[in-house]
């Protein structure tokens, strides 16, 4: 294809909102345009490369035995409201009425939908396993917006669903999802990890993250330095400190000692010159409508996901300054466990703290010499707070590594969560009806176009892989001279001929910006016909991903970077 038929809008900065490497090199290169927050359009550069990512997911799910479907962006209220999403989304379902006055929302997920096909499609358990996926837009009205195709609001995914007789069934499907994401992720040459996660309002228990490796990326999760053992830090054990053995003679008498307007741990920590892990820091949530106190160490977070599982509750939310004020007597920065007159839930790690200091549940005041066991006991113990590097990885007794991902793909084992709620069940093998096992399966399309960003690239622009890139090949020849336009035309109709995705940039402009555009464009490989290496009978060939060229005899050049595309496209 040549240059000059394309819309390819390079610009040299980029709006002022962008902000990852991905939102600024991609509106740079003129592969999307904003249309509204959280809303792009893919320009022709864009929309190949969505379209390449979109056909290696296509073609390893069609590999895994999946069937694809493609199922309605708008969707009516009825199915929702079965399995309560209709009220539990909240806001980021975006609802309107049609003319009748019936309740529809655009699409943010399709669990529903499809088990709507399967209580009416599948009868007898030798329908299955069955996986059905699409690939599809979906929207979600975020609240924020942000980093251009990695936190859209309008996006381009691929849902699949397994359905199967039981759970061991299921689990099948399961690994047989994880084996072809692991072949998606490494083909579109992608830095990742697989980490165990919380299935959170998709509902179900095994679960998983295909985190691609990204500095910029939103997700933390721990990985062992040993074992195969990785994790979000939103579920990763944590293996407790030590137990320190708490006797009378090791402890100090409890204290009530003046913290005037002291409220955080830094604080408090520099007016009484104690570490933040010789400290208890308590927040007040709400449970189930219901005042609940977490104890962690001080230098710790508390884990809101862990919290909730250990309380058996969906989710827990912190609670406002009048609630913290009704609940422990104290304004906010000053409650703590002793005396406290709701239930408390403290986090293994507070075993270990001889002596804390902690909030006296009396505005201005703390306790110094605060020791579990005599002066408080909680209700119950439980893994609290969010795992960090340096922990012991309870897998195998090794180190946890700090990481930051971006979400690539979401794996789950649904169970019966919801085709229990929508009466999908099948007829055994003695007749018997038996709810179907479901599985779910996520890839945002889109969002591997911008993380392939964010692991490739550079300060000149975008290095994209093969297999993803907008073309293979870039042949720039530097002039319109006779000879020059001969050696181009056999190089560019040579590449063609062997298959391999050619662009000419036939513009009529200076050398250095054709080199700047093609940096940033980021394609593979690039083909040079210039004056002084043609005199030679040469050309130069140049990797994207090095800084040198190659000279290539002009009669070896079509062979030579067909031979490397073809390789590349092997790996």
């Amino acid at each position: 294809m040549r240059y000059r038929n394309l819309l390819i809008p390079t610009v040299k900065e980029a709006p002022s909102e962008s902000s990852t490497p991905s939102h600024v090199l991609l509106l740079r290169g003129g592969f999307i345009r904003r249309v509204g927050a959280g809303i792009y359009n893919y320009l022709p550069l864009g929309l190949r490369v969505l379209q390449r990512v979109a056909n290696i997911v296509r073609a390893e799910m069609n590999r895994a035995g999946a069937q694809e479907i493609l199922m309605p962006g708008v969707l009516p209220a009825e199915t929702f409201k079965e399995t309560g999403r209709w009220e539990t989304f909240g806001d980021v379902l975006l609802r309107f009425k049609d003319r009748k006055g019936g309740d529809y929302c655009l699409g943010p997920t399709h669990e529903e939908i499809v088990t709507d096909i399967a209580r009416h499609e599948i009868r007898s358990y030798r329908q299955m396993p069955l996986n059905l996926y699409q690939i599809q837009s979906k929207f979600r009205d975020e609240p924020r917006p942000r980093a251009g195709l990695l936190r859209g609001r309008e996006f381009l995914m691929k849902d699949a669903y397994s359905f199967d007789v039981d759970e061991k069934s299921a689990l099948l499907s399961y690994e047989k999802m994880r084996e072809a994401y692991k072949r998606i992720f490494a083909r579109c040459g992608l830095d990742f990890r697989i980490v165990a996660a919380d299935s959170g309002a998709m509902g179900g228990s095994t679960s998983a993250e295909f985190q691609i490796l990204a500095q910029t990326g939103e997700d933390a999760f721990v990985a062992c330095d040993r074992c195969d053992y990785a994790a979000n830090v939103e579920v990763a054990a944590v293996e407790a400190a030590p137990e320190i053995e708490q006797t009378a003679a090791t402890h100090r008498p409890m204290e009530k000692v003046a913290t005037p307007g002291k409220r955080t741990i830094e604080e408090v920590s520099a007016l009484l010159k104690v570490a933040p892990a010789d400290m208890l820091k308590s927040l007040v949530y709400l449970a189930a409508g219901k005042a609940v106190m977490a104890v962690v160490r001080g230098d710790h977070e508390v884990n809101e996901i862990k919290l909730a599982r250990a309380l058996g509750v969906p989710e827990v939310f912190l609670a406002g300054d009048a609630e913290v004020e009704r609940a422990t007597g104290a304004p906010v920065g000053f409650a703590g466990p002793v005396g406290a007159k709701i239930e408390v839930v403290a986090d293994l790690s507070v075993r270990a703290v001889r002596n804390g200091v902690t909030g006296a549940n009396e505005r201005d005041a703390h306790l110094v010499g605060v020791n579990v066991g005599r002066d408080f006991e909680p209700a119950r113990w439980a893994d609290l707070r969010s795992a960090s590097k340096g922990d012991r990885c309870v897998k195998c007794g090794g180190t946890y590594e700090s990481y930051r991902g971006i979400e690539g793909g979401h794996i789950f084992v649904l169970g019966t969560h919801y085709t229990e709620k929508m009466g999908a069940s099948y007829a055994d093998e003695s007749g018997a009806l038996r709810p179907i096992v479901m599985g779910c399966y996520g890839i945002g399309v889109s969002r591997l176009v911008a993380a392939t960003v964010e692991q490739h690239h550079d300060a000149d622009g975008i290095r994209w892989p093969v297999p993803v890139a907008p073309f293979e090949v870039l042949v720039t020849p530097l002039g319109t001279e006779p000879d020059l336009a001969a050696a181009t035309d056999l190089i560019y109709s040579g590449l063609l001929a062997e298959g391999i995705d050619t662009l000419l940039d036939d513009r009529e402009e200076r050398p250095g910006v054709k080199f700047k555009d093609a940096d940033l464009l980021g394609i593979p490989v690039r083909v040079t016909i210039g004056k002084k290496a043609l005199a030679d009978g040469k050309v130069e060939m140049k990797l994207r991903t090095e800084k040198a060229a190659t000279p290539v005899p002009v009669t070896e050049a079509v062979a030579r970077v067909a031979a490397w595309v073809k390789e590349a496209r092997a790996r």
